[in-house]
């Protein structure tokens, strides 16, 4: 279906399901509602299986929506305006929770929830312009370690000379440096989240650099991040990919 943004049409696919609670997925970066390799459509197929409907939207500028894609700083809009779609196509729902994965979380962090009644906010995005290929957050790299030197293969490569000692020398130099600050990014988060009165759920990929810097600028006693080990950014190992549906799943029944 269609629906408008301002003076723009947006695209988006309802899934359909009795339920009357609701999810709506809003995507990252700038890709379309299907996801990478539809992994999103089949989230979407499979929870509506499960009775709850979802609904996925290509934001301005992105897929088959038109006007200007201005980047998830200012997509506030288009997220009001799909969930406006969203309880006009489903008036039955009346609990919606909103799900984003890297600066689809972030927008929804920013925005305070943008009129949704709950969160599940997956590898928030935290890097400012213009740092995208800055070096991990040191916690990563010392997890990098502990995980290598628990290894017996690593270990007997250090052993017999086959480490790069100058590599492992600028890995341990990095391991050892302070905290880093948030940055202003991460500041505008946190305080939209904390103006949100809803259940928030933060989950976190393991083996993710965006979720390690996430979690080395954030609040290291929140209660509410679960993590899944082993687990790339899009969640697109089997284990990962049950898990994920798992964590939606359990918010939707709340």
């Amino acid at each position: 279906m269609t629906f408008p943004c301002a003076s723009s049409s947006l695209a988006g696919t309802l899934d359909t399901a009795s339920g009357s609670s609701g999810l709506l997925i809003v995507t990252g970066g700038s890709e379309i509602r299907s996801g990478a390799y539809s992994g999103q459509a089949q989230l979407a197929a499979r929870l509506a299986e499960a009775g709850f409907p979802v609904f996925r939207f290509d934001r301005r500028g992105v897929g088959d929506s038109d006007g200007e894609d201005r980047g998830f700083r200012a997509s506030q809009n288009d997220i009001a305006a799909a969930l406006a779609a969203f309880q006009a196509m489903a008036p039955k729902v009346d609990r919606v929770i909103g799900f984003g994965n890297c600066d689809a979380a972030s927008a929804l962090m920013l925005g305070g929830g943008t009129g949704c009644d709950g969160l599940v906010l997956s590898n928030p995005w935290v890097i400012e312009d213009g740092d995208a290929a800055a070096a991990p957050p040191p916690a990563a790299i010392r997890a990098r370690y502990a995980e290598r030197l628990r290894n017996p293969k690593e270990v007997a490569r250090l052993l017999s000379g086959g480490v790069n000692l100058r590599k492992l020398s600028l890995g341990l130099l990095g391991a050892m440096k302070p905290k880093p600050a948030a940055t202003s990014l991460a500041q505008g988060m946190a305080a939209g989240l904390a103006s949100f009165e809803g259940p928030v759920r933060i989950l976190l990929a393991a083996r993710d650099r965006t979720a390690q810097v996430f979690e080395a600028a954030w609040d290291a006693g929140d209660d509410r991040i679960a993590r899944c080990e082993n687990a790339g950014h899009s969640y697109a190992e089997p284990h990962a990919k049950e898990w994920l549906y798992q964590q939606l799943l359990a918010s939707l029944k709340a």
